[in-house]
């Protein structure tokens, strides 16, 4: 009788022993369920946080580019001649033209239209202000643009205080600080509408200084 009561009594604390790892055993795995929840949720939380900040990031640059829809585009014949011509233009886009083209670089008196326009045919942007704009100005206009494949002068009886004309494409500036000058550069100086990109721009006529960048 007594060895009956002794081998329940060991079956009864082995069940209790299993039921207690078993209870241990799902805690376990509770936590572990947790655990990964948990990771997971943080994981995905910081993917979304640099989605978002992706967007914001993305969304500001575009709000922050130079808007370039007030450019003019021109239609303007081609051509050499050795006289002068009117432009429909002023200053001119394009059009009719000296055989010769004006080098690149900065001039501190007007230039010749008909060379001007040769240069903007190789693809040089030409940048022109009014003889009265202030100094400070003019040489902030010298400091943006490029080393090649630009021409800035004054122009008397410009329309606004700076012009910027590249082949086929202008666009009026309201000044030095205009943020839409280093767009217009970038987007037209040797771009697609240039008849003859990477063509000389020294070489030709005049004695420029530099330009700064």
């Amino acid at each position: 009788m007594a060895g009956k009561e002794s081998a329940r009594g060991s079956a009864n604390a082995r069940a209790d022993r299993r039921a207690l790892v078993a209870e241990m055993q799902a805690r376990q795995r509770s936590r572990a369920r947790r655990r990964t929840v948990t990771w997971w949720g943080s994981i995905t939380a910081v993917v979304v946080a640099i989605a978002l900040a992706l967007t914001v990031v993305v969304t500001r640059e575009r709000g922050t580019q130079p808007d370039l829809s007030e450019v003019s585009s021109v239609t303007v014949g081609q051509g050499h001649v050795d006289t002068p011509v009117t432009y429909a233009q002023s200053p001119p886009a394009g059009g009719e033209h000296s055989p010769i083209w004006l080098n690149c670089g900065a001039y501190d008196a007007p230039v010749a239209n008909e060379n001007a326009v040769h240069s903007l045919e190789h693809g040089a942007v030409w940048v022109t202000y009014r003889p009265d704009l202030p100094a400070a100005q003019v040489a902030a206009l010298r400091e943006q643009l490029p080393s090649t494949y630009a021409v800035l002068s004054p122009f008397p009886g410009l329309k606004a205080p700076v012009v910027a004309s590249a082949w086929g494409k202008q666009l009026v500036l309201t000044g030095a600080d205009d943020p839409r000058l280093g767009a217009f550069v970038k987007a037209y100086r040797q771009g697609p509408q240039t008849p003859e990109p990477g063509a000389a721009c020294t070489g030709g006529t005049g004695n420029p200084s530099p330009t700064a960048s």
